[in-house]
Order: structure tokens, then sequence, then C-alpha cells
């Protein structure tokens, strides 16, 4: 699940970012306005952490021109200023929530996980097929009941495979969900996750297949009866 977190401040930017990968989103950062206008209009995010204090303008001038645009991407914003009508401000311009600094990670992570659970989100809490459950809230696998761990990389592969779950999910789709844009996978990134996907979920007895489309990407599903 990508996050664009907007936050000038290395220091903070880099324990937000570190705090998300921990809980099992996938984060990319932008120092500055124009950088987030350019993520922003390129990449797909499901939420947005904004500073509004930036160094080259206002974050509230990013958020009311995402808003004219018809787009609903939740956003989080970030302030150092506490007085009420700066909150007002942030939520007329279309912040879905405000968060004052200094914050805890801990309030952070929850407030992002509330936005996203909102009617119309992308975080529901369960996404379930055959006898794989996915808490997206939690960030839990389950097989027949039975807790799955798994590593970072594949728990994104998998939860990119479930949304879209009976579709075909395109290489340059999931590399978009498991990998931030500051990093260089290997070319055979994606087959090889989902090479380690498809052994612990075969081996946990998970009722699904991970079928490969060659030159197209890759599919989820309940095998049907008497395929397996």
């Amino acid at each position: 699940m990508r996050i664009l977190v907007v936050e000038d401040e290395a220091k903070l930017a880099a324990n937000v970012c570190a705090g998300l990968r921990e809980v099992g989103f996938c984060p990319d950062h932008a120092s500055a306005l124009a950088d987030a206008r350019t993520l922003a209009a390129t990449v797909s995010y499901e939420a947005i952490i904004l500073d509004l204090g930036l160094p080259d303008g206002n974050g509230l001038d990013l958020l009311r021109a995402a808003r004219r645009n018809g787009s609903s991407t939740g956003v989080l914003a970030l302030t150092a200023r506490d007085a009420v009508e700066d909150r007002v401000a942030g939520l007329d311009a279309g912040a879905d929530d405000y968060l004052v600094k200094p914050f805890a990670m801990q309030e952070l992570i929850a407030r992002l996980r509330a936005l996203l659970r909102r009617p119309g989100a992308v975080l529901g809490q369960r996404l379930c097929v055959g006898n794989l459950v996915f808490d997206s809230r939690a960030r839990t696998v389950e097989v027949a009941g039975q807790p799955l761990s798994l590593p970072r990389r594949e728990l994104l592969t998998l939860e990119a495979l479930m949304r879209r779950a009976g579709r075909v999910v395109s290489k340059d789709v999931l590399l978009d969900q498991i990998y931030e844009l500051d990093e260089q996978p290997p070319s055979n990134a994606v087959p090889v996750h989902v090479h380690h996907l498809r052994r612990a979920l075969i081996e946990a007895g998970g009722e699904v297949e991970i079928a490969t489309f060659r030159g197209i990407g890759y599919m989820l599903s309940k095998p049907r009866v008497g395929t397996r």
C-alpha cells in the first residue's frame, strides 16, 4: 500500500517512513512542494501524509489543487501550528485529519489506518479468498485460521494480488506496490517474490493459487473444484 510522505525535516521524514515500513506500508518521500506535486501526479497513492510548512510553499496549495481536480486520496495534514484557525483552514482545504507536531508515531499510524478505513477508502478490515484471510488493518495473514508470517515484500505482493483477486496483475503494478521510488529492484524481483509467496501458501495449506501469465502478470484465485 503506497503512502506519500511530504515532509521537509529530514530526520522526522526518515522516522515516519521507517515507522510505516515496520507496519507493512510502502512509503515514498518528498521534501518539497514541487516534488510532491510531481509524485502525486504520476503515482497512485492510497494516502498522503502532508506537512503544511514546506520550504517552497504551503502544503495547503497542493491539497486544494488535488481536491479541485477531483482527487479523493486521503490526506493526513501535519503542522507545528496548533491554533484552532490553522486546523480549521487545513480541514476546510480538504484534509481528512490533522496532527500537530510533535506527535507519537503510534498515533500517526492509528490515524492513518482510521483514514484508510473510511467509506470508499482502501483499507478494508479483511480480504478473503478461499481459506486465506488478509487483515489489512493489522497487516496479518491467516490460512485456515492459522497465522502465516510473511516477509514484508511477500506481504505487499499478497495484498496487491488479493485486492485484485480473479484479475491479472501486471509486473509493473506489483513493482509499484512493493518497492519505493528510490529503490532499484533486480529484474527478477517480482518472479522471486511470487515464487516465495506461492511456496509459503502451499506449505501452509492455502486453498488459493497464483497463476502466471507469461509476459502479462499474475493472478490469485481460488482453484476450481477438481483442479487441485
